[in-house]
C-alpha cells in the first residue's frame, strides 16, 4: 500500500448516485436524467466555481429534473435521476472522454477539475459513473418486455453569444426511428429539430449507446431549451406536449405489441 492514495468523493450521508423514481411504473418506458443535480460533494469545495456560476447551466441541466419527474408521473414510467453534478462526472460521457470531468464548460472555468491525477479520475469514475450506470442497467433488466429508453436534458438559450432558435431537440444514436416519429408528430407548439443543438457526432449519446443501442432498445434523447422550464406551469406545459409526442410516436408499436 506504500505510495498509494485513496480518494473518497462522496460522504457516507450522500446516498446513492442514482435515485430511482416510480420504480413500479407500468409503462414499457424508462426515463433517465443524467444531469438532474447541482450537488457537488463538500470534499471538492465547489470545484472552485465562481459564486455566480455555482447554479448555472454548466453545473446541471436547469429544469430537467422537474420535467423528468412530471413525465414519469404522466406516463407512469420509472425514472433514474443522478444526484451529483455533471461537473463532478458527466454521466453521459464514458471515462475516456475529455469532457467527462471538464475543466471548462462553455465560457465557465472549472478550476477544481484542472490537472486531475489518474487516481482522482478513477475515484470519480468508481464512485459516480459506475454505480449510476449499474443502477440504470438493473432498472432496464427489471422490465418484463424490452422498454423504450428516453433521456431528458435541457440546454442554454444562448451559447457562446449566439441565440438558439431551437426549443426542442430530438436526438438519437444508431436508431433514429423514435426521434423521427416524434418529429413527424410535432406541431408548431415548439420549434422542434432533429439532432439539434447537438447530435451523436458531439459525443452526447453515450447513455443511449451503452444501454439502448447495445440492447436493441428503441430510444430518444430529448433536449428542451431551459428558458421554457423556468416555472412550474412552464414545466407542466412542456411535459404535456412531450407526453403527447411520445404517446403518438409509440402508438403503432403499442398497437402491434
Amino acid at each position: 500500500m506504500s505510495g498509494s492514495t485513496t480518494y473518497e468523493i462522496l460522504s457516507p450521508d450522500h446516498g446513492p448516485v442514482a435515485q430511482v423514481i416510480n420504480p413500479d411504473g407500468e409503462a414499457p418506458l424508462c426515463l433517465v436524467c443524467e444531469h438532474a443535480s447541482s450537488a457537488i460533494p463538500p470534499v471538492l469545495d465547489t470545484l472552485g466555481l465562481a459564486p455566480e456560476h455555482r447554479h448555472s447551466h454548466a453545473v446541471w441541466d436547469i429544469g430537467a429534473e422537474a420535467l423528468a419527474r412530471d413525465l414519469s408521473s404522466r406516463l407512469d414510467a420509472p425514472l433514474v435521476l443522478a444526484t451529483v453534478s455533471r461537473l463532478v462526472y458527466d454521466l453521459n460521457r464514458p471515462p475516456e472522454a475529455p469532457d467527462a470531468m471538464p475543466c471548462q464548460s462553455g465560457e465557465i472555468p472549472v478550476p477544481g477539475n484542472r490537472n486531475l491525477s489518474d487516481a482522482k479520475k478513477t475515484a470519480r469514475t468508481t464512485e459516480v459513473y459506475e454505480p449510476f450506470h449499474a443502477t440504470l442497467s438493473d432498472v432496464l433488466d427489471g422490465f418484463e418486455t424490452p422498454p423504450v429508453l428516453v433521456t431528458i436534458h435541457s440546454f442554454a438559450p444562448v451559447w457562446h453569444g449566439t441565440p438558439r432558435r431551437t426549443q426542442l431537440g430530438l436526438l438519437h444514436d444508431a436508431d433514429a426511428s423514435l426521434a423521427e416519429a416524434m418529429l413527424n408528430a410535432a406541431d408548431d407548439t415548439l420549434v422542434t429539430r432533429l439532432n439539434e443543438p447537438y447530435s451523436a457526432r458531439d459525443g452526447v449519446t453515450h447513455t443511449l449507446a451503452r444501454h439502448a443501442t447495445a440492447r436493441g432498445l428503441t430510444n430518444v434523447m430529448i433536449e428542451v431549451r431551459n428558458d421554457l422550464l423556468g416555472e412550474a406551469s412552464d414545466v407542466d406545459r412542456v411535459a404535456g406536449h412531450l407526453a403527447t409526442l411520445l404517446n403518438t410516436a409509440l402508438a403503432p408499436k403499442a398497437a402491434t405489441a
